[in-house]
């Protein structure tokens, strides 16, 4: 069974921060990079963070410096904390496996979390 659970969004102060946490279902995660995307409203979903099993991470450069991808393959969870937030930072966000899971010939996603940065 295919599971992805995101929370810990919100409304954020431009400047503020917040943490993302994401459970998955075992089957997916272990041994798996995983990475956070995100979908602001009329633009395409984006990768902006990801994070191979043995702890490498990759960041976009709109992101760079201010977000940290991390996990804990024990609860198999993955975290995003983001800092020096931006009105452009506004959207969803998704985590996932990179690439993303498929089920049934389509790329699945879980509901996401909506984090929104502004005054």
């Amino acid at each position: 069974q295919v599971q992805l659970v995101e929370s810990g969004g919100g409304l954020v102060q431009p400047g503020g921060s917040r943490g993302l946490s994401c459970v998955a279902s075992v089957s997916i995660i272990r041994f798996t990079p995983m990475g956070w995307y995100r979908q602001a409203p009329g633009k395409e979903r984006e990768l902006v963070a990801s994070i191979t099993s043995g702890g490498s991470t990759n960041y976009a450069d709109s992101v760079k410096g201010r977000f940290t991808i991390s996990r804990d393959n024990a609860k198999n969870t993955v975290y995003l904390q983001m800092n020096s937030l931006k009105p452009e930072d506004t959207a969803v966000y998704y985590c996932n496996t990179r690439p993303p899971v498929r089920v049934r010939g389509y790329d699945y996603w879980g509901q996401g979390t909506q984090v929104t940065v502004s005054s």
